[in-house]
């Protein structure tokens, strides 16, 4: 198979539609040995700022030393960003080799009477067996959309669940109401997991407030009010978080610091857990993240 072909029957199966549940990875991620199970997850649902925080935390491990999966949709340049080990993309070899093997497995899926998985749910098994076989310490994956019933969410090795701001998206299918969609979102925190929450509106914060207190979770809340001096702009940001001062951001736009402050929330949960995180690797990912076509400076004179 050659990369035109792998990308064209992936996206062919965008016929198949939307459908949330977890059955149909289930199935398909069972036929592939469930290579899930084997992984660690940091995973992130929300409306606003999963991929830029996605972003932060995955550049921080991987500048601490980390082997770091990254599964982020949708993409802006080529297919395979969808699946990044350390930041960079999967090889075409290896995406040719990998969809090959999920055709054989839909295929078999099919003939056994079972349905034909999505293409969310075909890349979501893709990216699964290739960080196991790359052999990844730790996979950083958002949601698609929601989070109880996302393809993400068959995941079980949650290290933290982190819940970026929620609003009102995809209203047809995650509910009519701001409580609805938040448990939805919420839907993907994990019996006894560190849950980190960026601060949200009160309906939604009460709605994660109660599922994490059913669910024995310790919840942390990244409040915009522990950044000091903010220092704004375009290509370089600024601030202090406790003892560590001139944290510096490249990501513009104001709403990137409550992002940032995000992220450093989840690392710090995450190095309770062993996962190890130096001040130097702290401040050199953070500066070095990179999360093109949000808010970027294409030109200075003037500037765009």
């Amino acid at each position: 198979m050659k990369y035109e072909e792998a990308v064209e029957y992936m996206e062919s199966l965008n016929r198949y539609g939307i459908v949330p549940g977890l059955s149909n990875i289930e199935n398909l991620c069972e036929a592939l040995g469930n290579p899930q199970k084997d992984l660690k997850f940091v995973h992130i649902a929300g409306t606003n700022g999963k991929g830029s925080s996605l972003a932060y935390i995955s550049t921080v491990l991987k500048c601490a030393g980390y082997k770091v999966g990254r599964y982020v949709s949708p993409t802006i340049f080529e297919y395979r960003e969808r699946i990044q080990i350390n930041g960079r993309p999967i090889s075409k070899k290896a995406l040719c080799e990998w969809v090959e093997r999920i055709r054989e497995a839909c295929d078999s899926l099919c003939a056994a009477g079972k349905k034909h998985p999505t293409s969310f749910e075909a890349e979501t098994a893709l990216a699964f067996a290739y960080f196991k076989e790359q052999g990844c310490d730790i996979v950083v994956m958002e949601c698609g959309m929601g989070g109880r019933l996302d393809a993400t969410n068959i995941i079980e090795n949650t290290l933290v669940s982190v819940l970026a701001s929620i609003s009102m998206d995809h209203m047809q299918y995650l509910g009519k109401t701001l409580e609805t969609i938040a448990a939805e979102k919420a839907g993907i925190i994990k019996n006894g997991c560190p849950v980190v929450s960026a601060l949200q509106e009160e309906a939604a914060m009460q709605v994660i407030e109660a599922i994490a207190e059913e669910k024995g979770c310790k919840l942390t809340v990244a409040q915009p009010a522990e950044v000091k001096k903010v220092r704004y702009g375009l290509e370089k940001q600024r601030f202090d978080y406790k003892t560590w001062k001139n944290l510096e951001i490249t990501l513009a736009g104001n709403h990137q610091i409550d992002n940032a402050l995000l992220a450093i929330k989840v690392l710090e949960e995450l190095n309770d857990l062993g996962y190890a995180v130096s001040e130097k690797a702290l401040r050199k990912g953070l500066q070095e993240t990179k999360w093109p076509g949000r808010f970027t400076v294409v030109g200075k004179k003037p500037y765009f």
